[in-house]
């Protein structure tokens, strides 16, 4: 079984529990998510790792496409946007603002109690690949971790904390790269 697949079963992105992460990181950012639109997204809008060898490689940064092109077929062009920038390097590699989603689903990271998500990607091995390429840095923002998977865990959850808190007005991204280039078996930028 593909490491996608496994993290949409049991891992980082279980399908029966981070869209209700995501609904809790929606709900502080921007109220309550009445619109039964949303809650679709939510439960979408990651949905296309199902297949994929890899997390942040080429195949996995494309997993955005599936659950834009459902939300677009569903409620239209927004919608499919609203999916597809869910991702931030999605989003700056193709010149657009990340959606709303994105930072809710940036911040369900840092609700998702740790005792929690680290079993769940380590059973899944996605861990692996989140901590190789956490020794590298986007930007001045992101300190290299070593292999401690509690420190990064940490130092995650205060970064996607102050990337949404600094973002999430429309301020231009700084800390993400774009051009990061990955290594097509293991997901590992290079």
């Amino acid at each position: 079984m593909r490491i996608g697949t496994k993290s949409v079963l049991f891992g980082a992105h279980c399908f029966f529990l981070h869209p209700w992460f995501v609904a809790e990181a929606w709900r502080k950012l921007y109220g309550f998510p009445f619109d039964p639109r949303l809650w679709i997204c939510f439960f979408i809008h990651d949905l296309g790792y199902v297949g994929k060898p890899n997390m942040d490689g080429p195949e996995g940064e494309c997993h955005v496409e599936w659950g834009a092109g459902l939300a677009g077929w569903l409620f239209g062009d927004e919608w499919k946007n609203f999916c597809l920038y869910h991702s931030r390097y999605y989003a700056k590699k193709n010149g657009e603002s990340p959606s709303r989603l994105c930072f809710a689903d940036k911040l369900s990271f840092c609700l998702t109690p740790r005792w929690m998500y680290l079993p769940m990607v380590t059973a899944t091995g996605e861990v692996r690949e989140y901590l190789k390429n956490a020794q590298k840095a986007d930007s001045g923002h992101w300190k290299p971790t070593g292999y401690d998977k509690r420190l990064w865990h940490a130092q995650l959850c205060v970064y996607m904390e102050r990337w949404v808190k600094q973002h999430m007005d429309g301020k231009h991204d700084t800390w993400t790269d774009a051009g990061r280039n990955s290594s097509m078996d293991s997901g590992v930028w290079k």
